[in-house]
């Protein structure tokens, strides 16, 4: 057997198996001496698929056998272990087994899976059992019920165990304390409510009374809470119809509104808690049931009365996160989302910021405001939660309220000075930006730049970058010189340049946090993306400017103070975001539609082009990115719709279109070398590289044609007064030194044309000759002829402006016009050509 085919042959896999089982579980003789040994074991199980038992088909049977005998001595040592007396051999042999249902080949599990099941129940009964027994016992029967979940062919005793499952789920529920227990018992649940709802749904009211109880009585960590919250809002589920699910929302939004009411009671305005329940309760409907039932409300109105400073923490926070769980999971059917109570409520949490007014002091106790204030911004996350959770969920069908969830964005924007609730609320504006799209943009424009731009610290973040002696503005001189001096290098650094300020910019410390910075920065990216184009005059100088200056700042580094503050947490964004998100907002600063081209695109093309020198980095990768999406901007072009030279025969009907590269349809280049390629871009460069001037000498030369038109001519000198106004045409102030030059050339080109039109004698049908405007542009080479004597000259025309257009391509002084002249104009004149 060769090395490289030793990891990957089967024989390998039960020898493998054994020699984990022999060194890292544990028997019966043997203590269990390292339980951090597991980890190891799952992972190899996991990795060599060493319990599939999946062979090759020309495999020998002596290999099936070999693994198949593996297979059943591990098997075999988990049961003994699942048996043992001793907690930590037990709670081996329990996880194992679990990891066995999900790893085994499906043969093994349909045989097996009935003992495993029966072996893990006796664990959950008895209260003497240890706690870490139970947790993993009820672990490993959700891995079991969710492997049982594709075997469609067991599904009637499947349903029947998940139903006996069930009550001894509730047992734990009712009768345990342990967070651990707690927790993994509700994860059974909702594994059952997921893959065998039925069993679920024959005692639907004890499971409900069950989790409410242990929410509203105050005596679980905050991961359980959040676990039966989960658990509450998928208990509909295990119905499936649409009453059940309104039914219970309005249950929980009941109740939280009562719960408020004590919370909230001379904090806020007397008004909202009846608002919010002509919202929950219209006139003439009947209020719900209670939540969990008679029996849980009798609980919750002694746990209030005992211990009222845990009403938050145990209560409101939870069922509030159950609703935006409600809002976001999958359902089966259609419901009827209640959008007017949830945004009472909302609202009615957003509001309070736990200051007293004076009418409240003879009630409210300082003990009470305290433990309300610290419980606020937890309500307020989850209330934001709920709305994030209506627009995404929605979507469309938000429009009618979408007025009325920004105003309370914009009022609590206003009065929040919480980081993380600030990130948040951005966060649902950018999600309301894109969901409802550039309608909304251009009426909520204004307050989302107001609120960026204080977040930002324009102010601080304008001095700091002006004491290290960047320039970020330079408008004017900095686009005067881009346009007039296309091949010098723009001047402008970024981060060479010493700083200039002293200890000014060392000392501007802002004191908004990174990570609110990087949320306001991605709402105005947003706004950019969605609505800059449309009514932006306003606010679109300002903020462009602003992204410039934040994204100068961002990539000079920041000061001191600033990264010493990031150094200190963990959780908080690192620098290389608050790039990231400056270089992103730059970018759709630098794309979204404007009426004017962007003043900072040199700027911004300069910090683009320096990001991209930090190599395997995503600041490099983002700004190549950059740079490729700002093409457009930097070297703007026509291309054709459809690409001629490889159209084959179902595009010759298209023929007639005209080529926007030869637009005279003649693709020859005379007088070029053998070896030089034929290049469609040779014009492109040529006018990308071209003297300011020819713009000049093109306006000059159409006026003057628009005058020859007007003016009464003869015909004898009509086909040369487009050519001798050409001889007087001069060039701009900004002239370089090679005028005169310029000028032959231009005169040798207009005496050649000359000759040529004067070599054909155009005459109509009447005897007259036609009026013909020649107009010729020295430098472009494009030539354009208009008659007037009817459209029988057409062809004729078009072949004399092809001839021009060849001979400003050319690089000769002279025309070689003996035979080819005789093949272009064949048989145009009636007369004798040289009558005159």
């Amino acid at each position: 057997m060769s090395a490289p085919e030793a990891m990957y042959d089967v024989a390998m896999k039960p020898k493998l198996l054994r020699s984990l089982l022999r060194e890292y579980v544990p028997d019966e003789k043997h203590p269990f001496t390292n339980p951090s040994e597991l980890s190891y074991v799952v992972s190899a199980v996991k990795t060599h698929k060493l319990l599939s038992e999946r062979t090759p088909p020309e495999a020998q049977q002596d290999l099936v056998d070999a693994w198949k005998s593996a297979v059943d001595s591990w098997v075999n040592r988990l049961l003994a272990l699942a048996s043992s007396n001793l907690p930590d051999k037990c709670w081996a042999g329990i996880c194992l087994l679990g990891l066995t249902s999900q790893e085994c080949s499906s043969e093994r599990f349909l045989t097996s899976y009935d003992a495993w099941l029966n072996k893990l129940l006796v664990h959950i009964q008895p209260s003497e059992v240890s706690h870490f027994v139970k947790a993993s016992s009820c672990a490993s029967l959700s891995d079991m019920f969710t492997r049982l979940d594709d075997f469609s062919n067991v599904k009637k005793d499947a349903t029947s165990l998940a139903t006996k499952v069930t009550q001894q789920s509730l047992k734990l529920l009712n009768e345990e304390n342990s967070s651990v227990v707690l927790e993994e018992a509700m994860c059974l649940l909702r594994t059952l409510i997921d893959f065998f709802p039925s069993a679920v749904h024959r005692h639907y009211d004890s499971v409900e009374a069950a989790i409410v109880s242990k929410l509203i009585s105050g005596k679980c960590s905050p991961s359980v809470l959040k676990n039966l919250g989960h658990g509450l809002s998928l208990l509909p589920k295990s119905r499936g119809d649409e009453d059940s699910w309104s039914l219970m929302m309005n249950k929980i939004l009941i109740y939280v509104n009562s719960q408020l009411n004590d919370a909230f009671q001379g904090l806020e305005e007397e008004t909202r808690n009846a608002k919010a329940m002509r919202a929950l309760l219209p006139a003439g409907k009947e209020p719900p049931p209670p939540l969990g039932g008679s029996e849980a409300s009798e609980q919750s109105s002694d746990i209030s009365t005992r211990n009222p400073e845990r009403l938050l923490a145990s209560r409101i926070s939870s069922l509030l996160q159950c609703c935006s769980d409600m809002l976001t999971t999958p359902y089966p059917v259609m419901v009827h989302v209640p959008i007017c109570g949830l945004l009472a409520l909302a609202g009615r949490v957003l509001l309070v910021d736990g200051s007293l007014p004076l009418s409240s002091y003879s009630f409210m106790t300082t003990l009470k405001q305290e433990f309300v204030c610290s419980e606020i911004p937890n309500m307020q996350f989850q209330s934001l939660e709920i709305l994030t959770a209506i627009v995404k969920g929605l979507g469309s069908q938000v429009l009618p309220y979408v007025a009325e969830i920004f105003e309370l964005l914009k009022e609590y924007l206003s009065r929040c000075k919480i980081p993380g609730l600030k990130i948040k609320a951005y966060s649902m504006l950018k999600v309301l930006l894109i969901s409802m799209g550039i309608g909304l943009a251009i009426h909520v424009s204004q307050t989302i730049v107001s609120n960026v731009f204080v977040d930002l610290d324009f102010i601080g973040i304008e001095k700091d970058v002006k004491s290290s002696g960047t320039n970020t503005k330079g408008p004017p001189e900095l686009s005067k010189d881009f346009h007039y001096k296309k091949r010098k290098r723009s001047k402008v650094s970024l981060q060479e340049q010493p700083a200039q300020g002293g200890l000014e910019g060392e000392m501007s410390i802002n004191s908004t946090p990174i990570s609110v910075k990087i949320a306001a920065l991605e709402a105005l990216q947003a706004l950019l993306t969605v609505g800059g184009s449309i009514r932006s005059e306003s606010w679109r100088g300002d903020v462009d400017k602003l992204l410039m200056t934040v994204a100068t700042y961002a990539c000079r580094g920041g000061s001191k103070e600033e990264r010493k503050i990031l150094l200190s947490g963990d959780a908080m964004p690192t620098w290389a975001d608050f790039q990231l998100a400056a270089l992103r907002a730059l970018l759709a600063s630098l794309l979204s539609p404007g009426r004017v081209r962007p003043s900072h695109l040199a700027l911004g093309l300069q910090l683009f082009r320096r990001g991209t020198q930090a190599t395997d980095t995503q600041l490099a990768e983002y700004c190549g990115h950059a740079l490729l999406a700002l093409e457009v901007l930097i070297h703007p072009r026509s291309l054709p719709l459809l690409d001629f030279n490889s159209c084959g025969d179902g595009y010759k009907a298209l023929g007639h279109l005209r080529d926007p590269v030869y637009p005279s349809g003649d693709r020859r280049i005379p007088n070029r070398q053998h070896d030089e390629p034929e290049s469609e871009e040779d014009d492109l460069i040529e006018n990308w590289h071209g003297k300011d001037d020819e713009m000049e000498i093109q306006v000059t030369e159409t006026q003057d044609n628009m005058h020859c038109a007007d003016k009464p001519m003869d015909p004898a000198d009509g086909l040369t007064s487009g050519a001798d106004k050409k001889n007087e045409v001069t060039t701009s102030e900004n002239g370089l030194d090679n005028k005169s030059i310029e000028a032959a050339h231009f005169k040798t080109k207009s005496d050649q044309s000359r000759d040529m039109l004067e070599s054909v004698e155009l005459e109509s049908s009447n005897g007259k000759a036609a009026l013909v405007a020649n107009s010729i542009t020295p430098e472009s080479g494009a030539a354009s002829v208009s008659e007037t004597a009817g459209n029988e000259f057409s062809t004729i025309f078009e072949r004399i402006s092809a001839t021009l257009s060849n001979i400003d391509r050319s690089n000769e002084t002279t025309f070689e016009a003996d035979d080819e002249a005789e093949d272009i104009f064949p048989d145009i004149v009636d007369g004798d050509p040289d009558s005159d």
